[in-house]
């Protein structure tokens, strides 16, 4: 099971989206009626994920850090 860094700081609702909050695949889509939903990119290559993954998302095989986060003092 892959988590993600523990020393990040924690953003509203982390908890609630789980991996995808911290996923390089993973894209933020709020709807026109202020819905915010985690669009999963992996799945337009690969069908075997979801588009719209139920959250929280506690463990994923396509998960990847995001970039930005992997230069932060202590990411692995």
């Amino acid at each position: 099971m892959t988590t993600p860094p523990a020393d990040r700081s924690a953003e509203p609702g982390d908890s609630e989206v789980g991996l995808c909050s911290v996923c390089r695949q993973a894209r933020r889509v709020r709807s026109d009626r202020g819905s915010l939903f985690y669009l999963c990119e992996r799945s337009r290559v690969d069908p075997a994920f979801p588009m719209y993954p139920r959250l929280p998302v506690v463990e994923c095989a396509g998960f990847e850090l995001a970039p930005s986060l992997t230069n932060r003092p202590g990411a692995s």
